[in-house]
């Protein structure tokens, strides 16, 4: 349980304690500042503390906001001040050179908490102060100040407020329009039965598993389950932030979740579209695999770019600008948001386009949207990478590294090509990229060709670790590699013209697509990459794109399948094992809670 402290003489007629109490604080008095050192030190030290001047008026949702939120290890309201265990010396230290500075007298409560907050600032800590909007968070000194706070408080629905805040201040057209003005509503009916948002994230997996298996039959009926099935996933999607938002049960276990799943559900599902074509006769399993490949390039584009500029100084461009003027007119806003087919309008299309026509139109649909996508928003970050004077830090470089994923043979080769791959990495990226790809996409099956661009893909490699990733297009260069590796696997299976190579391909690529995830999740929580000898043990991008070319050329194209899925199956196994391990961990270690509103996905 937490504790608050409140200080000062409590006020006749106030429902402040109650209010604490509601919000799971054990309340204690302090009559003057050496009270509330001697209260705070009877804490236990993994207790969140919350001190709070006892003439407080404000809504009760102003101090979940303020005391609550699991994110920030100090918060503060106006007469409130909320720290968790890791800022606890800090704020022991403020109470006491408060209690020192009274000499003990009870004027030492006088407005303690504001007191605390400003000493806080003063130290340097991270003093995190939410935006209240229209609630109310005062400390009255009389009266009829009192009486004027009370008055604010009841002209202003918390319940309201509260209901639209649960909601991503941005989103896509669709979820906004479409999924949000009632989602809202499930997660407080989530809330008040005690359900969490892990559990509903839970829920969207397995009912889009079920979809997934519905379209998995081939039928019509099937195809038409699995549609509303898909549509009702994303509801629970929608709801599991919104009931985080709503209930502040944020958690570093909970981010993980919600970001993983949402892409474990939607190549789950393009994997039963594929089978229930199967079952019809029809093989779309390339059209599959060429959709989840375009759509996880285009996360990487995301992450790389935002990566690479989000710390960055200097960070201006007319491009950028012409951007900002856009978003200040209505309609282009919706526009903008939709054309880049976000998961709401993306998942809406599938849902639709599954119920009503066939997987291999699903599918077409799918990729040219996406490619349309896909070119719309790397061109624009492309001519904002070259017009903006960005200056980026060594951290963005040590992500951009990170998301490479380059493995032993890359770190070998970079002690002896330094100097000559110091220069244009995204160009060389680009070249190694396309060698490796078009060899194997020209070059009969067991053909040698394919096998020589690979071994110049494994030689360009290291360009990526020739020197920090700071120039104005090296952020292109994780998702070319991951192109590069995606594609190289496709054009493979597909040129082995065997039943089960594709659906042993598209496995292949899930299990490395998730652990490219992983990496970004993991950066985007300041938690580092994955552990080294994971990324060795998997070989690197450049070492499973080598071995992939040279099983296809040493290998009858059933062998080439068997060891397409004993591949799948190992970095699976790999990388699940180590994620698993490390997210869990992280949330029973105490690591600090986050929640990525990030942009729609």
């Amino acid at each position: 349980m937490s504790t608050a402290i409140l200080t000062g003489q409590p006020v006749p007629g106030s429902s402040l304690e109650g209010d604490l109490r509601s919000l799971g604080f054990d309340v204690r008095l302090a009559h003057d500042a050496g009270d509330a050192g001697t209260l705070l030190a009877a804490v236990p030290a993994d207790q969140r503390v919350a001190v709070v001047d006892a003439r407080f008026v404000g809504h009760v949702h102003a101090l979940r906001l303020g005391l609550t939120d699991p994110r920030f290890p100090v918060a503060a309201l106006p007469g409130a001040v909320s720290v968790q265990p890791a800022a606890r010396r800090a704020l022991t230290g403020a109470v006491a050179r408060e209690s020192s500075t009274a000499g003990g007298l009870a004027i030492a409560t006088e407005n303690l908490a504001d007191r605390i907050t400003t000493a806080l600032d003063a130290d340097g800590v991270d003093v995190h102060r939410p935006e209240l909007g229209t609630l109310v968070a005062a400390v009255p000194t009389d009266p009829q100040e009192r009486n004027e706070a009370r008055q604010a408080v009841s002209a202003v629905d918390d319940e309201a407020v509260r209901l639209r805040s649960a909601v991503k201040a941005r989103d896509g057209f669709f979820t906004t329009y479409c999924i949000s003005p009632y989602s809202r509503y499930i997660a407080r009916w989530c809330a008040r039965r005690g359900l969490t948002p892990n559990q509903v994230t839970t829920a969207s997996l397995l009912t889009a598993l079920i979809a997934a298996g519905c379209a998995a039959t081939g039928t019509r009926v099937g195809f038409v389950a699995a549609g509303l099935l898909l549509l009702f996933s994303f509801v629970l999607d929608c709801t599991d932030g919104q009931l985080a938002r709503y209930s502040l049960q944020y958690s570093t276990l909970g981010a993980w979740l919600d970001a993983t799943f949402d892409r474990a559900k939607e190549y789950a599902y393009y994997a039963g579209l594929a089978l229930g074509a199967a079952r019809g006769g029809d093989d779309v399993w390339a059209l599959a695999l060429g959709a989840m490949v375009l759509q996880t390039c285009r996360h990487v584009v995301d992450f790389s770019f935002n990566e690479a500029n989000h710390d960055a100084t200097a960070n201006t461009s007319p491009t950028a600008a012409l951007s900002d003027r856009l978003d200040s007119v209505g309609w282009t806003v919706w526009l903008r948001r939709m054309i880049v087919l976000p998961i709401g309008e993306r998942w809406a299309m599938i849902a639709v386009l599954t119920a009503l026509t066939t997987p291999r139109i699903t599918f077409y649909a799918l990729l040219i949207g996406c490619a349309f996508a896909a070119t719309y928003t790397t061109a624009g970050r492309v001519l904002r990478s070259l017009t903006r004077k960005a200056q980026r830090t060594d951290r963005a470089a040590k992500a951009l590294a990170d998301l490479t994923d380059s493995g032993p043979l890359a770190e070998l080769l970079t002690r002896f090509t330094r100097g000559a791959l110091s220069r244009g990495p995204a160009y060389v990226a680009l070249l190694a990229g396309a060698l490796v790809v078009l060899g194997a996409a020209l070059a009969p099956y067991g053909s040698g060709w394919p096998v020589l661009g690979a071994v110049i893909y494994v030689l360009l490699s290291p360009v990526a670790l020739a020197r920090p990733l700071k120039g104005a297009l090296d952020w292109l260069v994780p998702p070319i590699y991951r192109a590069a590796e995606y594609g190289t696997v496709l054009v493979l299976a597909a040129k082995a013209e065997v039943n089960g190579a594709l659906p042993a391909a598209f496995g292949l690529v899930a299990a490395v697509a998730y652990h490219h995830y992983d990496t970004v999740y993991r950066i985007r929580g300041n938690a580092g990459a994955p552990p080294h000898w994971l990324v060795r043990a998997i070989g690197g991008h450049e070492g499973r794109t080598l071995l992939v070319v040279v099983l296809a050329g040493l290998l009858t194209v059933v062998q080439f399948k068997v060891a397409l899925t004993a591949l799948a199956v190992a970095v699976a196994l790999l990388v699940l094992t180590e994620s698993i391990r490390f997210w869990v961990t992280a949330h029973l270690g105490g690591a600090p809670a986050v929640h990525d509103e990030g942009e729609p996905a």
